[in-house]
């Protein structure tokens, strides 16, 4: 049920006139009573109504594009591919062109509920959002009540890149098969002869990372590659690997090149002998070849190179980047369509988008002893 104003007031025991006044910012109001209404605000999840031409309307001409980093071009391939959808929709449901508004949250989950509730605030038509995951079990039950609220309020949510969310209010759901490509770079690695192989994973806590590292940890596992020490197990979190398994070594970090960078360093020092190194991303994965270079290490020569993701400049980096191909732009369109109703939803509302390895030059058989 739709939260009114005339709930927020009751619940902070003023009139309807003052939660106006508290929210419009139009009017003094005392700061204790001021504090009794946005508290009321928060507890019940009340939102404004949006913009005045949107109050005879269900929704607005507003579509919000959610990214983690509009610097990575990960997102931006996508989000860029997503407002082309948009404007693919000329005949403007609900009438009128949709304007298309980028939010970068940095990451943060908070950033991404905040996003979601100005959002809902302004009675958004559709919301796509991209990229992996936190991995927060408060997190997810924050983000199901908030889907809800905006599908109550008629905004079509789209997921892309994300694994499903049971229970969620979204249209359609698109996820990337981060496990399969994981899997397929390991055993592209060990087929050449690696048995020393460096992993750089992306940060803790998401989606993307987890599965990535998994798919990983698979192809190794099945190479007889993973021996942990007796007793032990093996482990899903990569800061958290056993030191004795068997040739493998890994560091987490940031998807950037820095980490890449850093995380290389790192892994020489555990582990000279390693011959490869399997980074998270492409941008990762230019800044181990940075690091290997400024060692006096060649790429493919002294040791192998993997990313993923096949980013743009992938093909042109310094030797090209063997990676993993996963199809962003194709993905973004494919939102942004079933954003905007112009595509049907696929069966269950879940599709996984598939991935595909792309071997270029960064990576050979290991050197001869």
């Amino acid at each position: 049920m739709t939260v009114t104003l005339a709930d927020v007031a009751a619940r902070a025991r003023v009139s309807p006139a003052t939660v106006s006044r508290v929210l419009n910012g139009n009017y003094p109001v005392a700061a204790s009573t001021r504090d009794r209404v946005l508290r009321a605000v928060d507890e019940l999840d009340y939102v404004l109504n949006g913009p005045a031409s949107s109050l005879a309307a269900s929704t607005s001409d507003l579509v919000g594009i959610l990214v983690n980093d509009i610097a990575d071009p990960f997102f931006g391939v996508m989000a860029g591919a997503v407002q082309l959808a948009v404007g693919e929709d000329t005949s403007g449901r609900g009438g009128g062109e949709k304007l298309a508004v980028v939010c970068n949250t940095n990451g943060s989950p908070e950033r991404e509920l905040t996003y979601l509730t100005l959002l809902q605030r302004q009675r958004a038509a559709a919301v796509v959002i991209t990229g992996g995951a936190p991995e927060d079990a408060a997190h997810t039950a924050a983000m199901t009540a908030k889907l809800a609220r905006l599908a109550e309020a008629g905004t079509t949510v789209v997921l892309c890149g994300r694994p499903p969310m049971p229970g969620a209010s979204v249209a359609a759901t698109l996820s990337f098969d981060d496990r399969t490509g994981g899997r397929l770079l390991a055993e592209h690695l060990v087929g050449l002869g690696h048995r020393r192989i460096g992993y750089v994973a992306g940060p803790a806590g998401r989606t993307t990372t987890r599965q990535r590292w998994e798919g990983h940890r698979e192809a190794l596992a099945a190479a007889g590659l993973l021996t942990p020490p007796a007793g032990e197990s093996g482990t899903a979190d990569p800061s958290a690997a056993p030191a004795a398994e068997q040739g493998q070594a890994a560091v987490q970090g940031s998807y950037d090149r820095s980490s890449g960078y850093a995380a290389t360093v790192q892994l020489l020092e555990r582990d000279p002998d390693l011959t490869a190194i399997a980074a998270a991303n492409d941008t990762v994965a230019l800044g181990v070849c940075a690091a290997l270079r400024d060692r006096g290490l060649r790429v493919p020569e002294d040791l192998s190179v993997t990313g993923f993701d096949d980013l743009p400049f992938s093909v042109d980096a310094v030797p090209a980047l063997t990676t993993v191909r996963v199809p962003l732009q194709d993905a973004g369109l494919r939102a942004g369509r079933l954003a905007m109703g112009l595509l049907e939803p696929p069966p269950g509302g879940s599709a996984t988008v598939p991935v595909e390895l792309v071997v270029r030059a960064s990576t050979a058989a290991p050197r001869k002893p």
